[in-house]
């Protein structure tokens, strides 16, 4: 082995509002022996999303919280290094929840290898992973697109939202997002071929969405949540569907924000508005996976990565994500050798 430290981000304390780069730490540690039916794994790429958020509070959710002092969580693609398991042998490429770490100890169990025939390896975090599968499943099965649909996506021009507003198009649905600067809106109209855009930071966001959908909304994939997500309410058509994917403008809030309180718009126009986790569809994630790596062969679906190399860089990278910096998948490149 060429370097027998592990460098960890960890949680250091739970944050109120946005974190601070003092809400993580860096530690070193020796990485430990492989034993019997366990792989060494060297982390190569890290992903950022924001449901980490969610993890670092201390409250009751789908997912347990991180521990203080222990490794942040997120998903990664490593190479295997050691294998004293039958299930992977050294040279493998997997994927997998390893956390924020240059090195990772697994017994196996919660790993996928990667094809890496089908695209580049970061893919497997982004449009091929976990964000992808959450738009193609969040989209195609909760929101059940209709050709001719008027379809409005917040946060459009993010890891989730650029993948579902590009299935929109394939479905041949009117495609309107909203997004926070006028370089992503530019990108998802004139990159991704959405319809129209909307800086929901410069424009007035019921104005632009009565000239953008002037018969109405008959699907909605929310993203952000607030003030964007009672504009759309408010023009939504009998029988809409809405999938709610996050809420990512109320993550960092330090009291919780009480709307949406128009909600009887749902009652007067029948629509079906729902939650979901992409977990769920575990047995579908190939069928989902080939079916996107398909459509990303065929030139019907691009994608854009916001790269920043160095692990040390997670917890700086991961904040101005939050705060909208990024530009797309997030993602940390972590070893520069495969």
């Amino acid at each position: 082995m060429v370097n027998d430290i592990n460098i960890k981000v960890v949680l250091a304390s739970r944050p109120k509002g946005y974190p601070q780069e003092c809400d993580f730490k860096i530690v070193e540690s020796k990485i430990a022996a492989v034993g019997e039916g366990e792989l060494l794994l060297k982390i190569l790429w890290l992903s950022l999303d924001p449901y980490m958020r969610g993890r670092m509070n201390d409250m009751r959710s789908y997912a347990p919280s991180v521990v203080l002092g222990e490794p942040m969580v997120g998903g990664a693609v490593a190479r295997v290094i050691e294998s004293r398991s039958p299930m992977y042998k050294v040279g493998d490429i997997v994927e997998g929840n390893l956390g924020w770490q240059s090195y990772a100890i697994s017994d196996g169990l919660g790993l996928r290898k990667v094809d890496e025939s089908l695209a580049p390896l970061q893919t497997s975090l982004g449009v091929l992973g976990m964000p992808g599968l959450t738009a193609y499943f969040g989209f195609l099965d909760i929101c059940k697109p209709i050709p001719g649909d008027t379809v409005v996506i917040s946060a459009a021009s993010g890891a989730v939202g650029q993948v579902v507003g590009q299935i929109a198009k394939i479905m041949g649905c009117n495609v309107v997002g909203t997004a926070g600067t006028d370089a992503k809106v530019n990108f998802i109209v004139e990159e991704l071929g959405f319809d129209a855009g909307i800086n929901y930071k410069t424009e007035n966001i019921s104005d632009a969405l009565d000239a953008y959908c002037p018969d109405g909304v008959d699907v909605y994939f929310d993203n952000v949540g607030g003030d964007v997500t009672d504009a759309v309410l408010a023009r939504i058509n009998t029988w809409a569907r809405i999938a709610i994917c996050g809420q990512i403008s109320q993550y960092n809030l330090k009291e919780p924000d009480m709307s949406p309180r128009n909600l009887s718009i749902l009652t007067r126009s029948q629509a079906k508005m729902e939650g979901f986790l992409v977990f769920n569809y575990e047995n579908r994630y190939e069928q989902g996976r080939n079916r996107l790596a398909r459509w990303i062969k065929q030139g019907k679906i691009i994608y854009k990565e916001s790269v920043t190399e160095g692990l040390e860089n997670a917890p700086s990278t991961f904040i101005g994500m939050l705060k909208g910096h990024n530009f797309g998948k997030t993602l940390i490149k972590v070893s520069r050798s495969p």
